[in-house]
This record gives structure tokens, C-alpha cells and sequence, in this order.
């Protein structure tokens, strides 16, 4: 039992708890309201995409600084803003990009402590030796370097003590948040806020999971075997858990971190057109986006490979929204603006206040200036770039979209790094090829295929018996049709108004109709020497109908021309 939990309501240890929980809320809020002016979390329109916000209570550098202050959770949480154009404005996505979990270590004996309570059994009896001094440390977890008994050197992988408590209540606190925004502000309808931490907060809790992680880098490394410039470090499955991941240690350097006689004696090419090539397989092929292949988490190794790192963070995507994706990137690097806003609005919602016409208007634009800049222009920058657009002429587009142009976009600043000279958008166009051609060959697959004949089977054995009660249906006239719906759709609303219109009309006709023949019907009680029950229908019939006339002129609008 926790320490809360064993409180009593009245227990002044509750208080603590309690007060610690307010101000946390009060740090939140008070950052929340410094930034309510910088477009981030309130939505922007178009001219953000052309200008540089700027907010007198701080900069884009401050926000980012505020948000790592705020600890763990913010940090992810700016990290995944990073990955949201439509939410956050290019200025404060830059800063958000260059957001670097500089954080003190945990010391060495709690990282112990932690570790046995986990793996049950004292370190000794499992490591050789085990280095206190971390190789890395970040919001969530750090890492040591250690040497099995057998001499297989690790690295451990540990979440730090206390840090999925703090995840889960800040996450309480930001869903209250969240749907308060959502229910009384208009961007908050528009981008559902509550839907978005939701699926943050499930990716967050699933990076809390090592065991999901060791599964992430055993399934990546399977996928990615066609491509043996590539390997990603294997889990030692004994020595994990939920909060504990041993895999393989595997030495390198940054690929940012490169020396340049190692780029003469090594050409780093390959590596680039393979890393390419392996996450457009990873994406379009097995349906897994890691959106987050940035320098640090990929080393070049002494056998001159690619070593991939850090797969907590991965989502995955349907097939049908999958082969969507597909046809939008290839008519995005063909240049097809047409089929690109088709695309985009097979993937995306509409909301209220989407401009059709500004919304095909603007994409083909912005196709045609891609293709007349693509050799300068990387293909993430441009599904960035269409996410904004989109946005902004009042189209909600799914996350997926911005993980993929996030994940293209980190994949293009890696491949610079390494290989300057590698032409990315040639790269892409080729491979783009070659997943249609694997996907052609999964679709012909023993499953799919067998699924397609039951199908072919239901219809055969079902279609004649269908048809024949349509039919007698029809000859009957008992023939129905219903639309589900109707009763939340605009039209229902319309008709609604034009009843209660209808209605009050009606009703103010009668009194007026009614007083004017009581007018002439003497009555004791008088006023202003009209006979006062009239006067006073006359008075209700005339503000009614000074109502629905000042009513018609203010709330009733010309539906605009398409």
C-alpha cells in the first residue's frame, strides 16, 4: 500500500499530498497564461506560416527553456510538439526541435536500489562489473555500462525512481486542461486537445514499458535485415522488465560527430541511402513510424554500420491509412498537386470553417514551388509544410501525417550529416518503386488472397437471396431508406430555426390580430384610454415581432458562393 493510499481523508499527512498537487497545478496554469499570445496550444492562421511569431511575454527559446523546467513530462510533451505544425508555430517548433534533455544523474546507489528490486537479486550475482557512472542520462531513464558474467559487455537501461508517479499526475492534470479548452474555446473544438493527450499520454505510458521497448528493437531489427549497412543492439530478455532494458553495448560515433578521415578512408554514403531506404520499408511496408531518428540516437560503429537506438517512441499505422500516405508522398514528389489535396482530404476531417477552394488553392502552390525547388527542399519540410496549410484553411489532419514528415525531415538532416553530396530526393523516388512493388507482393499474399475468396464466396452464396428482397421490396412499394445522422447534421439545425421562426411569427400575428379586435370592446380598467389587456397583447406582439425582425438581420448570413 502507498503512502497515499494508507492516508485517511482527515490524516494531516494527506496535506502534503495535497499541497504539493495545487502547486503544481498553480506552475502549470501560470505557464500556461504566459504563453497565451505566442499561437502555441491556440491555434494560427495563415500569415504564421509566412512571418515569425513573436510574443512580448517570451521567446521561442524561453518556452522551450520554461518547458524542460516543468520536468519529465514537458519535456516529451515538447517533443511531440515538435512533430505538430498545426498546433505550434514554426518559430516555437524550431526551438522545440533543438529541446535537449539536459538533466543531472540519479545517484549511483538508488540506480542499485532500483535495479535489484526490478531483476530481484543482487547486482553482484548478475554483473561482472557494473560502471556507477552513467553513459547517458535523460528526463526518463539513464544508462550504465556493464559486463555480464559470461563477458558479454551491456548496456542497462534504467527508469529512474519516482518517474512514472510524476508522468501519470501531470497527465491528470493537462487531461482536466484539455477538456476544459476543448469545451469552451473554438481551436479547442477545432483541434480536439483531449484527443491529442490522449494519444500522447498512451505513447508516453508505452515508453515507460522496456519490455515494449525490447520488442520495438528486436522487430525493427528483424525488418531491417535486408539492409546490412543497418543493425539496431539486441535485448538481453533475462535482464529486462518493465523498467529495466539490457541489450547489447555497441560502440560508435555520433554520425554528426564523424572526423573527416574517416569520411576519406570511409565513404558514408551507403550508410545514408540505406537508412533512407530501411525506414521508408519500415513505414510503408510494416506500418511503424520512429519519429524521432535524430543524431543521438544513431551511431556509425567500427565496422563502418549504422547502429539505430532509442525505439521507445513508435507508432504504428493501418494499412488503408498506410497506402494513403503512399499515394500522397508519390504524387507529392511527382509533383501532382491535384492528387495531393485529394489525398489529404481522404486522410484529414473538416471542420466548420473549411475553405475548399483556398484549401486546393494553396496546396497546388505549394507543389509547384516544391517541384521547382527539389533539390533544396527535403520531402519532411514539404508534409510539414502541408500539415500548416491545411490547418489553416480549416482541415484536421491525422498525427500520423506529421510523425511521417517529422520522421522524413530528421531522416534528411541525418543523411546531410553523414553524406553531403547524397541526392535524399533521387534516393526516395527510386525506393518509393520498390515498396509499391512489396506491397503489390503482400497483397497477393496466401492471406490476403484467401481472405478475398471468402468474400467472393459470401457474395456468391448471399448476392442472388439480397437481390431478390430488394426486389420484392420494391414490387410491394414497402421499400424504406434511412439516413443516419440527420438529427446532428446542419440541415435538422436549419430546419429547426425556420420552425421556431415560422412558429413566433404565427404566434405574434394572433396577439397583434387579437389585440386590435379587443380594442374595440369596452372594458372598466383602461390605459392610455385603450382597454388595458389589449394594449398590453399589442405591446407583447410588437416586441416579438421586433425580436424576429432584429434577429433576421443580425443572425441570419449568405452562404458563400463555391
Amino acid at each position: 500500500m502507498t503512502e497515499a493510499s494508507a492516508s485517511a481523508p482527515g490524516d494531516p499527512s494527506a496535506a502534503p499530498h495535497s499541497e504539493g498537487a495545487m502547486e503544481r497545478r498553480k506552475q502549470i496554469m501560470k505557464f500556461l497564461f504566459r504563453y497565451r499570445r505566442s499561437g502555441v496550444f491556440s491555434g494560427f492562421s495563415q500569415d504564421a506560416l509566412l512571418s515569425t511569431v513573436t510574443v512580448e511575454d517570451g521567446t521561442p527559446d524561453e518556452f522551450s527553456r520554461d518547458l524542460e523546467a516543468l520536468g519529465p513530462t514537458f519535456i516529451k510533451l515538447g517533443q511531440m510538439l515538435s512533430t505538430r505544425p498545426d498546433i505550434v508555430p514554426p518559430a516555437y517548433a524550431v526551438a522545440l526541435e533543438r529541446m535537449q534533455e539536459d538533466v543531472s544523474p540519479v545517484p549511483a546507489e538508488q540506480i542499485r536500489v532500483a535495479l535489484e528490486a526490478e531483476l530481484g537479486v543482487r547486482l553482484s550475482k548478475i554483473f561482472k562489473t557494473f560502471d556507477p557512472e552513467p553513459l547517458g542520462t535523460a528526463s526518463l531513464a539513464q544508462v550504465h555500462r556493464a559486463v555480464l558474467r559470461d563477458g558479454t559487455v551491456v548496456a542497462v537501461k534504467v527508469q529512474k525512481p519516482g518517474v512514472a508517479q510524476r508522468l501519470l499526475s501531470d497527465l491528470s492534470m493537462l487531461r482536466s486542461i484539455a477538456g476544459a479548452a476543448d469545451r469552451l474555446t473554438k481551436v479547442g473544438r477545432n483541434l480536439r486537445f483531449s484527443d491529442w493527450l490522449e494519444e500522447f499520454g498512451r505513447t508516453l505510458v508505452a515508453e515507460l514499458d522496456y519490455v515494449a521497448e525490447a520488442e520495438n528493437l528486436e522487430r525493427f531489427a528483424t525488418h531491417l535485415k535486408d539492409h546490412p549497412e543497418l543493425m539496431v543492439p539486441r535485448p538481453v530478455w533475462d535482464l529486462t522488465r518493465r523498467r529495466v532494458l539490457t541489450m547489447e553495448l555497441v560502440q560508435g560515433a555520433r554520425v554528426d560527430q564523424i572526423s573527416p578521415l574517416r569520411r576519406t578512408e570511409h565513404s558514408m554514403q551507403p550508410l545514408s541511402a540505406a537508412l533512407l531506404r530501411g525506414y521508408l520499408d519500415q513505414i510503408f511496408i510494416y506500418g511503424e513510424i520512429h519519429a524521432d531518428p535524430h543524431p543521438g540516437n544513431l551511431r556509425v560503429t567500427p565496422d563502418n554500420r549504422l547502429a539505430i537506438f532509442d525505439l521507445g517512441m513508435v507508432a504504428n499505422v493501418p494499412p488503408g491509412q498506410r497506402e494513403t500516405l503512399l499515394k500522397l508522398l508519390f504524387a507529392a514528389v511527382d509533383g501532382r498537386g491535384e492528387q495531393v489535396a485529394r489525398e489529404m482530404l481522404a486522410l484529414g476531417t473538416q471542420l466548420e470553417d473549411f475553405d475548399g477552394e483556398r484549401f486546393n488553392r494553396e496546396i497546388g502552390q505549394l507543389i509547384s514551388r516544391y517541384s521547382a525547388h527539389s533539390a533544396t527542399t527535403s520531402e519532411g519540410r514539404v508534409v510539414l509544410d502541408l500539415v500548416r496549410t491545411a490547418m489553416a484553411c480549416g482541415l484536421r489532419t491525422p498525427p500520423e501525417l506529421s510523425m511521417l514528415g517529422k520522421a522524413l525531415l530528421n531522416l534528411d538532416t541525418v543523411c546531410r550529416a553523414l553524406s553531403p553530396e547524397l541526392d535524399a530526393k533521387a534516393v526516395v523516388e527510386g525506393h518509393l518503386q520498390h515498396v509499391m512493388r512489396a506491397r503489390l507482393r503482400q497483397s497477393f499474399s496466401s492471406p490476403n488472397m484467401a481472405s478475398e475468396l471468402m468474400d467472393l464466396q459470401t457474395l456468391a452464396r448471399e448476392g442472388p437471396r439480397r437481390v431478390s428482397d430488394i426486389l420484392g421490396l420494391l414490387s410491394e412499394n414497402k421499400m424504406q431508406m434511412r439516413i443516419s445522422g440527420l438529427e446532428e447534421s446542419h440541415l435538422m439545425e436549419s430546419l429547426q430555426k425556420i420552425a421556431n421562426r415560422v412558429a413566433a411569427g404565427v404566434v405574434t400575428a394572433a396577439l397583434i390580430l387579437a389585440s386590435a379586435l379587443m380594442m374595440r370592446i369596452p372594458t372598466a380598467s383602461t390605459l392610455f384610454g385603450y382597454p388595458t389587456i389589449a394594449l398590453i397583447l399589442f405591446f407583447i406582439g410588437a416586441l416579438l415581432g421586433a425580436s424576429i425582425v432584429i434577429s433576421a438581420l443580425l443572425g441570419d448570413r449568405k452562404v458563400k458562393n463555391r
